[in-house]
């Protein structure tokens, strides 16, 4: 299909052109937003920063709102949808980990301004964005702490509060944005490899503790464990010297 005709919807197809211009716009306007914030950024700003009049710039875009959405909703919305997907697999609970973390951190190497921007601009938001990057933020919170809490109960984790640990790890990936560096010694794909692993054994449970079959919600699995302690318990009691 070329630029001229229309897509298969009979709307018609977007010229490459048009999205080429768009991409810029929006990259200039993380920038600056990053730079001087919402508020201190105007559309005329974008406009010079594009080397095109403001009557121009409104081809492409309304407002400032509408830019801060469509920036806002990329970093949100998308990383939500994929960790509800990959905490609804019928998987392990540390492989789901490794992937959750994976795709956390490898955007936030990849997107790292765009993250900034978001977080520096989060009081600034207006009502009805708020509320969504909000609803967003909880979903990525919920699916993290659904495969923690999976973890635990298979066994594969250490027992730990569930919100605290899925909490931490979601900040370690966040952090990424603040310290990754494009064109440094590392890809972001190897960054989100090592995060994700560095995230899997942060919580994984001692080998010497792994029940042999850990099912989610065994009962006997737990009590394998609490006999561990036990025997542990025991050895220690029977080795240590009286004090008398």
């Amino acid at each position: 299909m070329s630029a001229a005709e229309p897509a298969p919807d009979g709307t018609p197809a977007r010229r490459p052109r048009r999205e080429l211009v768009e991409a810029q716009i929006y990259e200039q306007a993380t920038r600056l937003f990053a730079e001087r914030g919402f508020a201190g950024t105007s559309l005329q700003d974008i406009a010079d920063a594009m080397g095109m009049t403001r009557p121009s710039l409104y081809y492409y875009v309304k407002n400032k709102d509408e830019l801060l959405a469509r920036l806002v909703t990329e970093i949100t919305e998308a990383p939500a949808a994929a960790t509800e997907e990959i905490a609804g697999r019928e998987l392990d609970a540390t492989t789901k980990l490794r992937e959750l973390v994976g795709l956390i951190a490898g955007q936030q190497a990849r997107q790292a301004a765009r993250f900034q921007l978001v977080i520096r601009s989060e009081s600034e938001l207006p009502d009805e964005l708020a509320v969504a990057h909000q609803a967003a933020k909880r979903r990525v919170l919920d699916g993290f702490a659904r495969v923690v809490d999976q973890g635990i109960r298979s066994g594969e984790f250490r027992p730990r509060d569930v919100r605290t640990t899925a909490l931490a790890l979601i900040g370690m990936c966040n952090w990424i944005a603040w310290w990754f560096r494009p064109g440094g010694p590392q890809s972001p794909e190897e960054v989100a490899g090592q995060m994700a692993e560095m995230a899997v054994a942060m919580v994984a449970q001692a080998p010497d503790r792994l029940p042999e079959t850990p099912r989610p919600d065994d009962p006997a699995a737990a009590l394998s464990l609490l006999r561990q302690d036990l025997d542990y318990l025991e050895r220690i009691i029977t080795t240590t010297p009286s004090k008398d």
